[in-house]
């Protein structure tokens, strides 16, 4: 759980309040501006967008301090209930506040997401406060350094208050781990929230916070986005950059946030060219602040089929299948096809045992017991592997990229579920189990998205709807090598037709 105490909760807003943070009469917009209504409460601020934040922030509507303190109220309020943010430095992140604060007084160029409260995903490495990647190993791992991608996020103005959950070694789509325990579903607290990133996602659903960074290698940006009703983009490998030097393209890091513009301002602040990542691309990030607006008359959509007989629940069938009326009434050509997916069962998991191994496999023989089933199985995979095994994997690999290719030659676009199931038991580790077929791993059932990693085309997830019990699902939208800017336009445009991420979870009004 959440490491401050109430009484030093408290303590932290009794200081905004004192330094007059917590009232004060709003001042009107510059002429010929429109600025978004200032909300009734402090509570109300949680629920509006990045975007409307910063409008807020920078005409002195709203202080830094003052939306801090909201979103720290609506942590102490909500978060024991659903265990998202699992570490909190409110004291911190409130004089950070005053900082920025200062900071907006003495005028001249702001970051763009100045002012802006962010929580990190607990596997990223944050100066001075607790890191534990989900595991007893590092339970009390405080780190000395920011990762790049913490670096980024504060140059930009965001304001650090705490890490969020994620899976042991954001290990699985399903966060759990023995450090902090699981975290729940706002839609309904006895399911999961999808994962590695899903305590960012449930965060972000509950308005404890507006932006929110994470992490994708099988789905772990898209699977939570789509359980939470949130967005969550996988971007290009090398578009945002970390300073892992890893040469794989199948692991990521990339925004979160409640609307698609929201991710596309968070994207532009953490993308960009550095040296200590030999994929980072050279693109000029500032394309991402653009208007999103554009037509669609005409554009190609690929619309999916089975992938080659994926196993789906009925419920997401149907409630993606729904809305391929929506993208034919923005103009587009809708057509039933889709990319040969065959061997990537195979030659995934092996690239995924490979590049985990150097991680788990010592920590697995010095303490066994401190690390979970799925792990070990990952580590003893790896270890049967031979050097053939994985020169096929990079060979479909290789394949792979190049099908991709060509398929965006004929299509501007791939849609498809993100998920192949709706949001399960809390309780259960992973489906066993879908519409009748067996799954042979721990990551088998997410096939939907981890076939699309294995692309290395950018992907969205954006809210499509919810099952009849209620429960978020999402709609994955593929674009064409390094093209995150289209996806963004489409996946906005459907945001604005659909609607289907403004109804929040029942969590916030309980």
């Amino acid at each position: 759980m959440v490491s401050i105490s109430r009484r030093a909760f408290g303590r932290t807003l009794g200081l905004a309040a004192a330094a007059g943070t917590l009232s004060g009469r709003p001042t009107a917009a510059a002429p010929g501006q429109l600025s978004p209504r200032r909300p009734g409460s402090a509570d109300d601020l949680c629920d509006l967008t990045a975007i409307d934040l910063l409008a807020l922030l920078r005409r002195k509507e709203v202080s830094a301090r003052e939306l801090m303190a909201a979103h720290l109220a609506r942590i102490e309020r909500i978060n024991p209930r659903v265990n998202a943010i699992v570490t909190l430095v409110a004291e911190r992140a409130l004089a950070d506040a005053a900082r920025a604060d200062e900071q907006t007084a003495r005028g001249g160029r702001l970051g763009v997401l100045h002012g802006l409260p962010v929580a990190h995903k607990d596997l990223v490495d944050t100066a001075g406060i607790r890191t534990t990647r989900g595991s007893p190993f590092f339970r009390d791992h405080v780190p000395t350094r920011d990762a790049l991608i913490v670096t980024r996020i504060r140059a930009a103005g965001a304001i650090t208050c705490g890490k969020t959950n994620t899976p042991e070694f954001g290990a699985g789509s399903q966060t759990f781990n023995a450090v902090f325990g699981a975290t729940r579903n706002p839609y309904d607290l006895t399911k999961t929230c999808g994962g590695s990133s899903g305590g960012a996602a449930v965060a972000l659903a509950c308005g404890m916070l507006p932006i929110a960074d994470g992490s994708d290698t099988g789905g772990s940006l898209r699977n939570p986005a789509a359980f939470c009703n949130v967005v969550g983009i996988r971007p290009s490998p090398g578009r945002v950059p970390t300073d892992s030097g890893s040469w794989s393209p199948l692991s990521v890091s990339g925004p979160m946030a409640r609307t698609v513009a929201d991710v596309a301002l968070f994207l532009s602040a953490i993308a960009g060219y550095d040296a200590r990542s030999p994929l980072a691309l050279t693109d000029d990030s500032a394309r991402f602040r653009g208007s999103l607006e554009r037509s669609f008359k005409g554009v190609r959509v690929a619309w999916w089929r089975t992938l080659g007989g994926v196993p789906f629940e009925p419920e997401i069938r149907r409630v993606v299948n729904d809305n391929r009326h929506v993208f034919e009434s923005l103009g587009c050509v809708v057509e039933e096809a889709e990319p040969d997916f065959t061997g990537v069962e195979r030659a995934f998991p092996v690239l995924r045992y490979a590049a985990n191994h150097p991680q788990y496999a010592a920590l697995v023989r010095q303490n066994p017991d401190w690390v979970k089933d799925t792990i070990k199985y990952e580590v003893e995979q790896a270890e049967r592997l031979t050097g053939a095994d994985i020169g096929r994997a990079l060979a479909r690999q290789a394949q792979m990229y190049a099908q991709s290719r060509e398929f965006f030659e004929r299509y501007d676009y791939f849609v498809l579920p993100v998920t192949q199931v709706a949001p399960f038991d809390v309780e259960t580790p992973y489906p066993t189990e879908i519409a009748g077929t067996r799954m042979t791993s721990y990551v088998d059932w997410m096939r939907s998205c981890w076939y699309i990693t294995f692309m290395s085309n950018p992907a969205i997830s954006v809210p499509a709807g919810f099952t009849a019990a209620g429960l978020p699902v999402g709609i994955q939208i593929v674009g064409r090598h390094r093209d995150e800017w289209s996806i963004l336009q489409l996946a906005h445009a459907f945001e604005q037709a659909t609607e289907h991420g403004r109804r929040r979870p029942p969590v916030t009004t309980a």
